[in-house]
């Protein structure tokens, strides 16, 4: 992202400033995601020519609502974290938080992305005429693992789902209209506790998706959002970028290339018998639960669970154990985005099931998700 980019953001600050000066803070954190970190600097400036309160850069690794600081910073006698950039989760945070959404004055023209959007069209109406994927044998269960599209139920619909990073999300209702006009029946999705507004996508939650939706349109950029979406709900993915325009989709030959990866990795850990078991410390990935559950599944198998509890999960800090194989339970994007890193197998909660026979190829990948 250029200086030009950013100087278009807006960063939201007044409220915050307001919030400073009503409760009379003396200290305060500013918790930042990674692409907006250059102006960090800029931003205590204003907040500190403001106000009475310094400011505190939490300048650890910030990737989303899911990774807060506030232990930290209450420790060292914060009374205000100002988390910006991500809208707010169903994680109680410990401590006076401030959720400052950062929107992107881009308006990007539809046409480049109508070529894509008909095919996709197509292919969601090819699907509803889909005929039952029962009986299927185990190899023909297995393509259809493998199959980038249509691997999940029948469809109801063929409607164009259009969803938004959390900077593009007030473009959302204004293009409904657009594609709406354009010929399109557009349904903007509506999630579940982790995901505040209609439209919204994380990287770990696409708990809008609905069968009544045949393909979708993200507007955003990069690809951390396109592929879990394609990954989760099967379906096809076009993509219009409102930094720079460009129309483009979330191919299938990518889909399927990261779907035959999960498929050697699932294969690979059959026979596996020890597995460290990850639990993400960060307060929004904890998922102690899953992690426990997963150790008894592996004992029903004669197979060895250990619990690894880590903040941050790299291959330095774990490929040395003397285990067969990794399962997150942390992130759910460390094992899609990460996995070639690791010098042994790390798998999904799912993958594992997989292995283990106690979920079936024929239900279709199921992306990871935290709820």
């Amino acid at each position: 992202m250029n200086s030009m980019d950013l100087s278009r953001h807006d960063f939201q600050l007044e409220e915050l400033i307001d919030r400073i000066k009503g409760h009379d803070h003396r200290l305060i954190a500013l918790q930042i995601p990674e692409g907006l970190k250059m102006q960090a600097l800029e931003m205590m400036d204003e907040i500190e020519d403001e106000t009475s309160a310094k400011v505190i850069l939490a300048a650890d690794p910030c990737y989303g609502a899911c990774d807060l600081v506030h232990d930290k910073m209450k420790m060292m006698g914060v009374e205000l974290v100002a988390h910006m950039g991500h809208s707010q989760m169903n994680i109680d945070s410990g401590m006076p938080t401030q959720f400052i959404d950062v929107t992107y004055d881009g308006d990007p023209a539809i046409d480049p992305v109508l070529p894509i959007l008909a095919q996709h069209r197509a292919i969601a109406q090819a699907r509803l005429n889909e005929g039952d994927i029962s009986g299927l044998s185990e190899e023909e269960a297995q393509d259809r693992f493998l199959d980038a599209v249509g691997r999940i139920a029948p469809l109801k619909g063929a409607k164009l789902g259009l969803v938004a990073s959390i900077q593009h999300l007030h473009l959302v209702f204004d293009y409904k209209e657009r594609f709406e006009a354009a010929g399109y029946v557009v349904e903007v999705p509506v999630g579940g506790a982790r995901l505040t507004f209609p439209g919204q996508v994380l990287g770990c939650n696409y708990s809008g998706d609905d069968d009544e939706i045949g393909h979708y349109l993200f507007l955003g950029s990069g690809d951390f959002h396109p592929i879990g979406l394609a990954l989760h709900t099967g379906k096809p993915l076009a993509m219009l970028d409102p930094y720079t325009g460009d129309a483009s989709e979330m191919g299938t030959e990518r889909i399927e290339r990261i779907l035959r990866q999960r498929f050697g990795l699932i294969m690979a850990i059959q026979e596996s018998q020890n597995f460290a078991i990850l639990i993400g410390e960060k307060p929004g990935q904890m998922r102690r639960s899953l992690a426990l559950k997963l150790k008894r599944t592996l004992a029903k198998h004669g197979k060895k669970g250990y619990l690894l509890a880590l903040e941050h999960v790299g291959p330095e800090l774990i490929d040395f154990y003397p285990v067969d194989a990794f399962v997150n339970t942390a992130c759910p994007r460390i094992a899609i985005d990460d996995s070639v890193k690791y010098a042994k197998p790390l798998v999904t909660p799912f993958e594992l099931e997989v292995a283990l026979g106690e979920k079936k190829w024929e239900t279709g990948y199921q992306f990871d998700e935290i709820p």
